[in-house]
């Protein structure tokens, strides 16, 4: 499952339960988070995507029939909202994680025979981030403003930014997927194409980089093929641009799609310090989705606020007036236009984004003053009730607020609770675990989020029902995604009795990535607190035949006894659950010390070439000569 959170024109590991204690932390820019923290924000970022009831939300939700979530900007004059974060109208922490560095790729789309983006666009977007690349680490741009914003891995939305470079797409443009414009794409034709390219370049999966997909004039796109969504340059405008994510099995696909709009007052005012076109991408919502992307890489399901006027940080700054959404101007270019932003000594002008430490909007930020911590107990109560106590939690001056996301909606996100004391009771909708934030709040507005996995009742023992693929190599490192129930809170995955490195996309879904194997079938079980998943023939998974890559060494005399080490794959450990037979005649003495790597004696045989087969639990090695071929003399 996925989301997206668009940018509107004008108009428009071990998982602890129980009273388990977990910490934000110290500040931490960069760092890999731990395995367990790990899981838990893919969980968090999946089972929150799914349909949001707050009632709140600025960043308007729509649940599309194929079951994906879309998060987007509305237009102007779209309705109120029903303020629950009254006290700050901050951004809360909701349980998922941001980006501890940000490498980025603009991706222009751009077959042969398509119109061309204008003179200057290009190197005008590519410039941008190589600024940003530059001046990286520093507190002179917006930025700067996300870094203020942690996961529960402990990683902070650091300005760690890198220009990985330019990439150009010259895939053709598949038929029209809607029809509000004469070239018009879905966000589905979008996903697939970007997936195939990063997919068939061997680019990077994961959440610390991100894909800028920017089409040239010309170009328009809708979320989906009724086309009542789309953007500026349709005739069905609703956004400028948008970010999301693809949930893959090696990984989430970060993206940004930014359609060209340039001119298009909706969404460029047409102040360009540069003098290029460009200027009116970067206003127009590319930098608005890159800030967003940072400290909500998943949409809505890390920093968000989900009870109060809503929006990401982004969002809260996109109000239509020069004050709030630009601040005070810096200076003028000498072409007369208006600047806020310094970056590597090039003039910008675009929005600022919302620090929650001031309650305000800003330009750039430097953190002051001592940051908060947030932690919390949980203990059960009758039922599905559970007490929540966070008194370990602190902040400067005391805690001024303490807002709990408890994770447990219609498909995910429910509406945050906000108390003054340290303690509150919930009950949940059922047994079952549930990732719990908390977001503590100093009285000026600083906050810090922390979130764990916490059990509800007695929770059932997980169930795996399909593995797919179903089949890989022994060799390992096949990405495989595991289907089933109740998999939050998951401890381990093992394929046999080997445990593999996981990551847990929601309740029903984990994702895989398979170990070295010997050859033959075994059974995937998932496990967590309440137990490990009953084996059936739902849960197995077959590693291919045996191979055989090498002979040390490769002849020997025809009277037998030359020790021969075997490198291959899919060997099974120890003495005798691997057979290899030289021409036939099986050999003697094996011992394998890896899947990879095993001793064998020679048998006595005629003189000539033969080839020598390994056979794993009935499964045989192909013909590969010459690596297989033994030769007696």
């Amino acid at each position: 499952m996925r989301g997206v959170h668009a940018y509107a024109g004008e108009d428009g590991g071990s998982l602890a339960a129980g009273a388990a204690l977990l910490s934000a932390g110290r500040r931490r820019r960069g760092g890999s988070a731990t395995v367990a923290a790990a899981a838990l924000l893919a969980a968090t970022a999946v089972c929150a995507l799914c349909a949001l009831t707050a009632p709140g939300a600025w960043a308007a939700i729509a649940a599309l029939p194929d079951g994906r979530t879309l998060s987007y900007q509305p237009l102007r004059g779209s309705g109120g909202i029903a303020p629950l974060d009254a006290f700050f109208s901050n951004l809360d922490y909701n349980g998922g994680p941001v980006m501890a560095s940000n490498t980025n790729y603009a991706v222009y789309w751009s077959p042969s025979g398509a119109s061309a983006y204008p003179v200057g666009y290009q190197p005008g977007v590519n410039q941008y981030f190589e600024d940003l690349a530059h001046d990286s680490g520093g507190h002179e741009n917006v930025d700067s403003v996300a870094t203020q914003y942690n996961d529960a891995a402990g990683d902070f939305a650091a300005y760690t930014s890198h220009f990985a470079g330019a990439l150009i797409d010259t895939d053709p443009y598949p038929a029209d997927g809607c029809s509000a414009a004469a070239i018009c794409l879905t966000d589905k034709q979008l996903r697939t194409e970007l997936t195939a390219y990063v997919r068939a370049h061997g680019l990077p999966i994961d959440l610390s980089h991100q894909y800028f997909l920017l089409t040239p004039p010309g170009v328009e796109d809708c979320f989906q093929g009724g086309g009542r969504e789309c953007s500026a340059g349709s005739t069905k405008p609703t956004y400028c641009a948008y970010h999301g994510n693809i949930s893959l099995p090696e990984g989430e696909l970060v993206y940004s799609n930014d359609p060209y709009v340039t001119g298009n007052e909706r969404c460029d005012d047409g102040n360009h310090p540069n003098g290029q076109p460009s200027d009116g991408a970067l206003e127009g919502g590319l930098s608005h989705e890159h800030n967003e992307s940072m400290t909500d890489p998943v949409p809505n399901i890390a920093w968000t606020d989900i009870g109060g006027s809503g929006g990401e940080n982004g969002d809260k700054c996109r109000a239509f007036n020069e004050a709030t959404e630009f601040g005070t101007p810096l200076g003028t270019a000498s072409n007369g236009a208006k600047y806020n932003q310094v970056i590597n000594g090039d003039l910008y002008w675009y929005q600022q984004e919302w620090s929650n430490q001031g309650n305000r909007c800003l330009q750039r930020f430097t953190f002051s003053g001592e940051e908060p911590t947030a932690s919390f107990r949980s203990t059960p109560g009758s039922g599905t009730e559970v007490a929540f106590d966070a008194t370990g939690s602190t902040a400067p001056g005391g805690v001024s607020r303490y807002n709990w996301q408890f994770n447990d909606g219609a498909g995910g996100l429910s509406n945050p609770v906000e108390t003054t004391v340290p303690t509150v009771n919930h009950t949940f909708p059922a047994a079952s675990f549930y990732v719990v934030a908390l977001t503590v709040f100093a009285s000026d507005g600083t906050s810090i989020g922390t979130a764990r996995a916490v059990a509800a009742g007695t929770p059932p023992p997980p169930t795996v029902t399909k593995v797919t693929p179903a089949k890989g190599p022994s060799s390992g490192g096949a990405f495989v995604t595991i289907s089933g129930s109740n998999f939050i809170g998951a401890t381990s995955v093992r394929f046999g009795s080997t445990a593999v490195s996981f990551t847990v996309k929601s309740s029903s879904s984990v994702t895989a990535v398979t170990s070295e194997s010997a050859s033959g079938i075994v059974d995937v079980t998932v496990t967590t607190p309440a137990g490990t998943s009953a084996i059936s023939l739902a849960d197995h998974y077959k590693f291919s035949n045996p191979t055989i890559a090498g002979l040390t060494p490769a002849s020997g005399p025809a009277a037998g006894g030359t020790g021969v080490a075997v490198t291959g794959s899919g060997f099974a450990l120890g003495a005798g659950s691997t057979k290899f037979k030289f021409g036939g005649v099986l050999a003697s003495g094996v011992e394998c010390s890896s899947h990879t790597s095993c001793t064998a004696v020679a048998p006595p045989h005629k003189a000539g070439t033969f080839e020598v087969k390994a056979t794993v639990n009935a499964l045989s090695s192909a013909k590969d000569p010459p690596a297989d071929q033994f030769t007696y003399q």
